[in-house]
């Protein structure tokens, strides 16, 4: 039986990707494991591995194609035995295999951890442009999506299936899934009789207080964007500065920032990271001013929990553990790889690890699970001579915590004045979910931290 092979859902936000490139060509033989396609998604260019053996009976969507819907066919794969040229003409319509949105009646499923509520067989790896953050989670569908049962619980239905039933005018609430889990597949829309088409319907209220909607801003094309006769030379974007352009404008037009700053004496911690490295040498561990300022974020998180949190609609969710997201400048945009439980981890830990994501962010091998999520993120400009920045939040975290250069400054050092090494610090706080006073202790904290540093080690 013919299989079609659907665009994936390679994050758990992607509805759309561009098939980038094909890697195998019509009349390939293909096992588990082979990579067949790059597919360029909001977030990373990944790599789409193939899950059943078979041979490449056609290539419905050229390498090059942008804006290639999440279940839509991109090739067709005839199996062990099956005429190859019998298996193109059917286009895959025999089998309803899908890779997209969690939806899938086979094993053809490329999908980042967490989308599907089954376990994926055949996991993305990233391999170029890693996107900027991590993606809030994804949209409630309004137009074709999840609609309530009578009883209360969402309905879980492939695209295919919600577009044969917005055609047939089927009720999908009416509708018994045969697929996993009870998912509503092609099969069971066709065999159903029209009734009241549910395509109008929206999300409960209770899912959409689940998962907070940010509605995309307008931007201008390039058609309306007058050039004023001066020379240019236009780079077309791609889906990771897209993604970048539209949350960080969804960023500031939805969340209402709070920004609060701080000077930091510097010098204690440099003594120790000073002395700390020289214990170290031995191990091959170098310690960065950065390292120690994401473990002083991470323990001023724990004390000040009313700031590891996230406005989520209708709920605030309050973090148990602190997971620092760092913002790295990789070759496509910026991205924030995450320590995870920075607060309970030797500074040690935290180099390594550190400097292993850093690489792999401007390697463009990151993991989804490498930058989507954190609790919180700290963006360090202190390298290009930066004093003081105000960052923008990345949802749907709460704050995000700008720091500066250390530079010389006139301080006062034990009641008297004194030349120091000051850095400023500047927390963006959600104002929805912080309150003024919260976000003043939690830069308190973290000062008092670094200007005594031996708790950092504690």
């Amino acid at each position: 039986m013919p299989i079609a092979i659907k665009m994936p859902a390679l994050s758990p936000t992607m509805e759309e990707g561009t098939l980038a490139k094909w890697l195998v060509k019509v009349g390939d033989k293909v096992e588990s494991g082979d990579i067949m396609a790059e597919i360029e998604t909001d977030k990373a260019t990944m790599e789409f591995e193939a899950v059943d053996e078979g041979t490449i009976a056609a290539i419905e969507v050229e390498e090059g194609t942008e804006n290639v819907k999440v279940g839509d066919v991109i090739a067709v794969l005839a199996e062990e035995g099956e005429d190859v040229e019998e298996a193109a003409k059917s286009g895959g319509s025999s089998s309803d295999s899908t890779s997209g949105k969690g939806d899938t009646t086979s094993e053809n499923s490329a999908k980042a951890d967490g989308v599907s509520d089954e376990p994926a067989k055949a996991q993305p790896r990233a391999s170029a442009d890693p996107q900027a953050s991590p993606e809030p989670s994804a949209k409630p569908e309004t137009s074709a999506g999840p609609a309530p049962k009578a009883d209360g619980e969402r309905i879980i239905a492939s695209p295919l299936a919600r577009r044969i039933a917005e055609q047939k005018g089927v009720d999908l609430a009416a509708v018994e899934g045969s697929g996993p889990n009870g998912r509503i597949v092609k099969a069971d829309v066709e065999g159903a009789e029209p009734g009241k088409a549910s395509a109008t319907k929206t999300a409960t209220p209770e899912a959409e207080a689940e998962v907070p909607e940010h509605t995309p801003a307008p931007t201008a094309s390039a058609a309306k964007v007058p050039d004023f006769g001066i020379p240019y030379e236009a780079e077309k974007l791609n889906n990771v500065r897209k993604t970048i352009a539209r949350r960080l404008t969804e960023a500031k037009q939805t969340i209402p920032h709070i920004y609060l700053t701080v000077d930091v004496r510097l010098d204690p911690l440099l003594k120790l990271r000073s002395e700390l490295n020289a214990a170290l040498e031995a191990q091959g561990v170098k310690l960065s001013v950065n390292d120690l300022l994401i473990k002083a974020l991470a323990k001023a998180l724990i004390a000040v929990p009313k700031c590891n949190v996230s406005f989520a609609g209708e709920e605030l969710r309050k973090f148990s553990r602190a997971d620092v997201s760092v913002a790295v400048a990789a070759p496509s945009g910026l991205i924030t790889p995450i320590i995870v439980d920075a607060g309970n981890k030797a500074i040690s830990s935290i180099s390594t690890e550190m400097k292993e994501l850093a690489g792999k962010a401007r390697d463009g091998k990151l993991q989804p699970h490498e930058y989507q999520g954190g609790t919180a993120s700290l963006s360090n400009l202190g390298m290009f001579g930066i004093k003081q920045f105000d960052a923008v939040i990345n949802p749907p975290q709460g704050m995000i915590l700008a720091v500066g250069a250390g530079e010389k400054r006139p301080y006062v050092v034990d009641g008297a004045l004194d030349v120091a090494t000051v850095m400023s610090a500047t927390g963006s706080f959600d104002h929805r979910a912080i309150d003024g006073a919260d976000g003043a202790e939690l830069m308190k904290v973290f000062k008092e931290l670094v200007e005594a540093p031996l708790g950092l080690v504690a």
